[in-house]
């Protein structure tokens, strides 16, 4: 999926607008793994959230083969949103994203000040997804989907730096919502000849991926109710899918109780707060029974776009 050419270019576009992010050993937190723990810090990113590498690249992309672009289009719980509509600004498109009713009103408010208008619409994120395509068909507008060969290039440049920064990692822990994330760290394990292990980390009642590689064919579930919502996938993408198969050792289902209690552990050992999915990879982390004793681990703080309410909630539970 990704060539060597292929990162080079994607790392060339992020570079322009993206300074790489931090890796860090935080001392308080390996207390808390009981080893060698590096977090890759995407929440450091210009929107919060590592999706903004791949929406740049889409974007730069899509223009570079001179089609006209009237403007972008996506559904979205938030980052992949922010994402579009950040990379839509810096090229001067016009953007529009849909959301769920209920949803994160501080993301919503991102996404409007990065210039998109914003259309609420469904029940959870695959109705917006729906609508999305109706209306990118009806405005003329290009659809930008979640998954996406640009995308998982754009992602890949924080993998690529996260081994640079780190040297040998033994395994690497993402949360996976439609699969950008952990195909890019799949594909530039592969690129770099490297043994780490790539660990997919679900939310216990978004479970569809840990279902699929469990079946080894794509798997979609009636619902995905939780306050994760990074990861809450109900219908999958086939190629992701496939990649995932081909290329994660394994994935580990987090409950809602221990998400929650890892964002406050990172609060308490980083004094930083992650959004729920930005915790996932951590609570992956400790939950894996597979993770071989002393293993030097990686998890990615995906993002730190956390309602105000939900981090008074979360820390108001503090044992």
């Amino acid at each position: 999926m990704l060539t060597a050419e292929d990162l080079a270019d994607a790392t060339r576009i992020v570079a322009a607008h993206v300074p790489v992010t931090p890796a860090y050993r935080w001392p308080l937190l390996e207390r808390v793994t009981g080893t060698p723990t590096w977090v890759k810090h995407e929440n450091a990113t210009p929107t919060g959230a590592f999706k903004v590498r791949g929406g740049l690249v889409f974007a730069e992309r899509l223009l570079r083969t001179g089609t006209t672009v009237p403007g972008l289009i996506a559904a979205t719980r938030g980052n992949h949103g922010q994402s579009v509509a950040y990379a839509a600004r810096e090229h001067g498109l016009p953007a529009t994203i849909v959301v769920p009713e209920g949803n994160s009103p501080d993301k919503n408010a991102s996404m409007a000040a990065f210039g998109a208008e914003l259309v609420v619409h469904g029940r959870d994120f695959q109705e917006s997804l729906e609508y999305a395509h109706e209306l990118a068909g009806e405005r003329g507008l290009v659809f930008v989907p979640s998954f996406h060969p640009d995308l998982v290039a754009g992602v890949a440049t924080a993998a690529a730096e996260l081994h640079a920064q780190a040297g040998t990692i033994d395994v690497i822990y993402v949360p996976v919502g439609l699969g950008s994330g952990i195909c890019a760290h799949i594909a530039v394990r592969d690129l770099l000849g490297a043994a780490t292990e790539i660990v997919g980390v679900v939310a216990d009642r978004a479970p569809a991926h840990a279902l699929s590689f469990a079946a080894g064919r794509p798997i979609s579930t009636p619902d995905a109710d939780t306050f994760v919502d990074g990861v809450a996938s109900r219908t999958l993408v086939p190629e992701a899918v496939a990649e995932m198969l081909a290329g994660a050792a394994r994935f580990v289902r987090v409950s809602e109780t221990d998400a929650e209690a890892v964002m406050r552990t990172i609060w308490q050992t980083t004094h930083q707060m992650p959004e729920p999915a930005g915790a996932l990879s951590l609570a992956g982390l400790l939950g894996d029974t597979g993770r071989p004793p002393g293993a030097t681990a990686a998890v990615i703080m995906s993002g730190g776009n956390c309602d105000t309410d939900l981090v008074l909630r979360v820390l108001s539970r503090t044992p």
